[in-house]
């Protein structure tokens, strides 16, 4: 297997070029929306060029255009693992995706059936079936967290579950702090109790391989612009339950789910983010000649995955030398396993909205606030308070970059006058 070789990988990303006041960005915001490479802007330009057209057409273009949509449902189906292409649903956004199906899914419900949410989420899969319960007489239950490690609470969740539970929305990863949930298991309690399942794997498609059939989910939802492609939504459906519900669409259109004329050029760089994907397995993830493209795609994800965990053992091993640093969410060595490469912090005696600031006017990207985990950040007592600063590593993120954060970390956190003169 070749050596992980991050510039390679980064001269492909046109964005990483980019230079604020004469120094190179550093962008640590991937949870919020990576960059893309350079093939994906291709793909989208080359979509306009030779296949704008709309739907079934008679004629060239329309063909062609029709052509990469097909690719792109089989392009998803093999990243995630699904049975057949027929299993994919495209839409604007995870979140948006969630709304329609919670419609369809809601309506196979009775009043007093119960569905079961949890703090770690972010609101994409806890509003939504919120909203679908107000409007049915549903009952929600929430699954609560372990607060020393910022963990599910699987008693939690047991004690929720009973023989009212129709559904049991969670995420396979928190996209706040980083944890990564046993999404398998708790797949394995729902079924046990009758429940369908629903995963959000928005936050763990870009770090983590995904095997829907795997971890027996009936639903499993993401964004492909979190995973170095263009702004769309994904939904995997198990066959059997999708051809059930009922479905809230024009009569015309071709889709059960898909309502309206698609993001057909969105769609065309979904394809090739999905083959950036398989092109990383290739070239360092040791993937066979021959190989399936599902194949490629999960050794390009077992290769990110292993450099990405090297990259936040040297963020950690920096964030720990920092006076006054409180760090959120998994910090055991041991268990990194159980985490993406995604910090949540705060610097005592500065608010998270400064530090970000502060780093910003250094040209070094980080998000802060809640990014939609509002139920956890106000579990954890930071809503009033600016939430956290998070900082999202990705695989085309480097050491020196890692470095360049830690020194501007340390002189923010020991220079509190400083960082609040470069905030105002």
């Amino acid at each position: 297997m070749t050596t992980f070789d991050v510039e390679a990988l980064r001269r492909r990303f046109p964005a990483l070029a980019i230079e604020d006041g004469g120094r190179p960005v550093a962008l640590f915001d991937g949870p919020g929306g990576t960059q893309v490479p350079e093939s994906v802007i291709a793909a989208i330009g080359d979509y306009y060029r030779t296949s704008n057209a709309n739907h079934d057409g008679p004629f060239l273009t329309s063909r062609r255009s029709d052509a990469a949509v097909e690719e792109a449902h089989q392009a998803m189906a093999d990243m995630l693992g699904a049975a057949s292409s027929d299993e994919i649903k495209f839409g604007a956004n995870m979140t948006s995706l969630t709304f329609h199906v919670s419609r369809s899914i809601g309506a196979t419900m009775a009043p007093g059936d119960e569905i079961v949410v949890t703090i770690l989420d972010h609101e994409g899969n806890v509003g939504p079936w919120k909203a679908i319960a107000a409007d049915r007489g549903l009952v929600v239950r929430t699954v609560d967290i372990r607060e020393s490690d910022v963990t599910l609470d699987l008693a939690s969740l047991d004690a929720v579950l009973g023989p009212r539970t129709k559904l049991v929305a969670v995420g396979w990863a928190s996209n706040a702090v980083g944890t990564i949930n046993p999404v398998a298991e708790i797949v394995r309690r729902a079924h046990a109790v009758g429940a369908w399942t629903y995963v959000d794997a928005v936050h763990a498609a870009p770090h983590l391989p995904i095997d829907v059939r795997a971890i027996g989910t009936d639903f499993l939802a993401c964004s492909t612009y979190k995973f170095f492609g263009p702004h769309a939504g994904v939904l995997y459906g198990r066959a059997e339950i999708l051809d059930t519900l009922p479905a809230y669409k024009l009569v015309p259109a071709t889709d059960r789910f898909e309502t309206g004329t698609g993001n057909f050029e969105g769609l065309a760089g979904v394809t090739a983010a999905v083959e950036y994907l398989a092109e990383v397995g290739d070239a360092f993830g040791g993937a066979r000649k021959g190989a399936t493209r599902r194949e490629r795609v999960l050794a390009g994800m077992g290769a990110i995955r292993a450099y990405e965990l090297d990259l936040y053992r040297r963020l950690a091993d920096g964030l720990d030398t920092i006076p006054g640093m409180a760090i959120y969410g998994i910090t055991d060595r041991a268990r990194f396993d159980q985490r993406t490469p995604t910090a949540a912090l705060r610097v005592e005696g500065v608010a998270p909205r400064d530090v970000a600031k502060a780093l910003g006017a250094e040209g070094i990207a980080v998000w802060d606030g809640d990014f939609y985990a509002t139920g956890l950040i106000e579990r954890l007592g930071l809503a009033d308070s600016g939430g956290v600063v998070r900082i999202g590593l990705t695989h085309y993120n480097t050491a020196a970059e890692v470095d360049r954060l830690i020194e501007a970390l340390v002189r923010i956190a020991t220079s509190t006058p400083a960082a609040t003169a470069v905030a105002g």
